[in-house]
């Protein structure tokens, strides 16, 4: 079912607040429009674990009074967002995609909850995620054939959001569960520098590598509610006490010249689908002598054994009740993962955290000649079949460092399908990397 593009559910995100700003739009008109969207779509995409519609009309009703009251208003007033189901909402179960979490009830909001409220959104539901933000497949289909995964762990963020039942939507990437999906399903997935936004009530599964991110329809959008989810909080020591990053000023500013790309295959270009190849040689054609041909030190062919070992150990410690209490409830995969890790000793766990730190020195050379490395999201278009998320080798080396990663539905496969283009910048330098993503979007449109 082709989306309505006449439906105010079809609005990015910083239009839709615009129009309610300046009263050409209330936020229950909107909000109804995204529920009329996910009640004629959702039995086929299955993208949301809960919805309470009334709820969502008080929040939006509630807003609209603000507004009419001459309240300030929030850059996200009226907006609705989705939320992927491993974030503590205080009025929405946070079951995290198991039956050993079935029914809980979390007694506050996640941060990133709190300033998605703060900044005037409706928290429109929460999202299906896989078992535990891992691999096992939940519900969701991909939207546009739903014959194949959606990708994961974030599935039904990306999926609602591709679908036009929210603009927004949050998740988490501890390996691809942001860039994966959001490349499957043809829409702008972000994934911050590690530390930009708070994890405080998001299901922990590796302090290293556990990233919030976001899904949106454009790069202006992701922007706009990164710029309200960023910023210090002393509940997650991994944030820092640091000024704003002002990414949505970022991508609005003209670069003063024309961004410089470095494309990577990485050590996992055996991977890639010969319709994936053909896109890039394509891609690459079109960009000329805007992008060079690089690549990256021989160290970086040990990534992803690093991060193997570093999730599969903080699995052992973090999802230990979960194991000792229910392992016959878990899925194999997930129960194996968390074996492995008890075995991991404390003198290889800390040598693997050293070589990360030195991988991220020799990356670094890199962004002193581009402003951006370009390289796949995925191997190709969506697999078929509903049994895995898809492969998510294309993003493990840039969770593993920090780095931020945007991708961008710039190609399609050999079936029509979306395949994303993913932009890796430098660490701290997020507007920097939205600013290029910008960019490149538009170059391309003009091509």
């Amino acid at each position: 079912m082709p989306r309505d593009d006449t439906s105010p559910a079809a609005l990015g995100a910083a239009e839709a607040a615009r129009l309610i700003r300046e009263g050409r739009l209330s936020a229950a008109e909107l909000t109804a429009a995204c529920l009329a969207r996910i009640e004629a779509r959702e039995p086929v995409v299955a993208a949301w674990t809960f919805l309470d519609p009334d709820y969502a009309h008080d929040q939006a009703r509630a807003l609209d009074a603000r507004q009419q009251a001459g309240a300030p208003l929030g850059p996200l007033h009226g907006v609705p967002v989705g939320i992927k189901d491993i974030i503590d909402t205080a009025d929405m179960p946070t079951e995290h995609g198991t039956v050993l979490h079935a029914g809980r009830r979390p007694a506050e909001d996640a941060a990133v909850v709190e300033r998605l409220r703060s900044a005037g959104a409706v928290i429109l539901g929460k999202t299906v995620t896989t078992e535990m933000a891992f691999y096992t497949p939940g519900k969701t289909r991909n939207p546009h054939d739903p014959s194949r995964t959606p990708g994961g762990s974030s599935s039904g963020s990306a999926a609602a959001v591709a679908d036009g039942m929210v603009p927004l939507a949050v998740g988490s990437q501890t390996n691809g569960s942001v860039i994966r999906p959001a490349s499957f399903c043809g829409v702008v997935g972000f994934k911050p520098t590690h530390g930009l936004i708070s994890r405080h009530g998001m299901l922990r599964a590796s302090s290293l590598l556990d990233h919030v991110g976001v899904f949106a329809r454009s790069v202006e959008d992701a922007a706009l509610i990164a710029d309200v989810l960023a910023g210090y909080d002393a509940r997650d020591p991994d944030t820092r006490p640091a000024a704003a990053p002002r990414l949505s000023q970022a991508v609005a500013t003209e670069p003063p010249v024309p961004p410089r790309l470095g494309f990577v295959r990485t050590p996992v270009w055996e991977r890639a689908e010969p319709g994936l190849g053909l896109a890039f040689d394509g891609l690459l054609g079109r960009l000329g002598d805007a992008v060079a041909e690089d690549t990256l030190p021989d160290a970086f062919g040990r990534a992803h054994a690093l991060h193997q070992l570093i999730v599969e150990a903080d699995l052992a410690l973090n999802y230990a009740r979960e194991y000792h209490r229910g392992r016959n409830r878990l899925s194999r995969r997930l129960a194996a993962m968390i074996e492995r890790g008890g075995e991991v000793r404390a003198r290889d766990y800390n040598a693997a955290c050293r070589e990360v730190v030195r991988l991220r020195e020799a990356l670094a050379p890199l962004f002193e000649r581009y402003d951006a490395l370009l390289t796949p999201a995925t191997p190709g278009e969506a697999p078929v079949g509903l049994e895995s998320t898809g492969d998510p080798a294309f993003c493990t080396i840039w969770t593993l460092l920090g780095v931020p990663a945007v991708t961008l539905p710039l190609l399609k496969g050999p079936s029509g399908l979306p395949i994303g283009v993913q932009l890796v910048g430098s660490r701290g330098e997020d507007g920097r990397l939205l600013g290029t993503a910008r960019w490149l979007v538009e170059r391309l449109a003009g091509s």
